[in-house]
């Protein structure tokens, strides 16, 4: 069974800053475009950068971890060895960082790399990385070592 591919709209200041970060830092194939939007294969998944600069605004932020999360974000889950590479690449790039690079969770339940960059528009992007595929949905608990360190 094929994986369904998601669909993503977003507002952005100038279509030239998009294809830079998308297509020239992200390494995203450009698709269809006409002069008020680009649509990306953000690996596999079509995602839609409008030309829209009223609507670009901060989003609101929630505390996760000690962290100010941007409640309206969007990323991708990649393998570790991706992540590594794509954090390597927004470093080397000075990427505009909302949380730098770090592992949540180590040695327990859904250890995950995790980081937040915004885009030249605002819009903020999560890319992270699991241990372990397998604990993407996991609940917190499911582990015997979270349970013997929870005892």
């Amino acid at each position: 069974m094929s994986r369904p591919r998601f669909h993503l709209a977003f507002p952005v200041r100038d279509l030239e800053e998009a294809r830079a970060f998308y297509g020239g830092l992200l390494g995203c194939p450009e698709g269809r475009c006409s002069p008020h939007w680009v649509d990306f294969d953000l690996h596999g998944h079509q995602i839609v950068a409008h030309l829209a600069p009223d609507d670009c605004a901060p989003a609101s932020q929630n505390d996760v971890d000690g962290h100010a999360v941007p409640a309206s974000h969007f990323g991708l889950i990649l393998s570790w060895t991706d992540w590594e590479s794509l954090a390597e690449r927004f470093r080397e790039a000075q990427a505009n960082f909302i949380i730098e690079p770090y592992i949540r969770f180590a040695g327990k339940t859904g250890e995950q790399a995790t980081l937040f960059v915004r885009d030249p528009s605002g819009n903020a992007l999560e890319f992270k990385a699991f241990r372990d595929e397998a604990m993407i949905f996991a609940p917190e608990g499911t582990l015997e070592a979270d349970k013997a360190a929870s005892s």
